[in-house]
């Protein structure tokens, strides 16, 4: 893997981290909704995400600012973004900083 392809990487999860659910102060990155995130040789990104309830009234929202935050990175050309809902989502996959923040630890 070449630098330029860590740093397009590096980038995407940084945007990842300025998106939130608006019924939640920490970033979507850090509730442990991103599952992966793939960047082929063409600069086209795929994302598997979840939500933390299926019924999220912010899902169109949410799905929507990650595809044009994502394709805002510099060389990124398509962003797909495939809302999955397995695994299902608990606060396990919540990074440290995110269970503080919610007041889990």
């Amino acid at each position: 893997m070449n630098n330029e392809f860590l740093q397009t990487e590096e980038a995407i999860v940084e945007m990842l981290k300025t998106v939130y659910d608006p019924e939640i102060p920490v970033n979507i990155y850090d509730l442990g909704l991103i599952y992966n995130v793939e960047l082929d040789d063409e600069k086209n990104v795929h994302i598997d995400m979840t939500l933390t309830a299926p019924n999220c009234p912010a899902a169109d929202f949410i799905l929507e600012d990650v595809r044009m935050k994502v394709e805002s990175v510099e060389g990124i050309r398509n962003v797909e973004v495939n809302l999955v809902f397995e695994p299902e989502w608990n606060k396990d996959m919540m990074s440290e900083e995110a269970k503080l923040e919610l007041g889990f630890l």
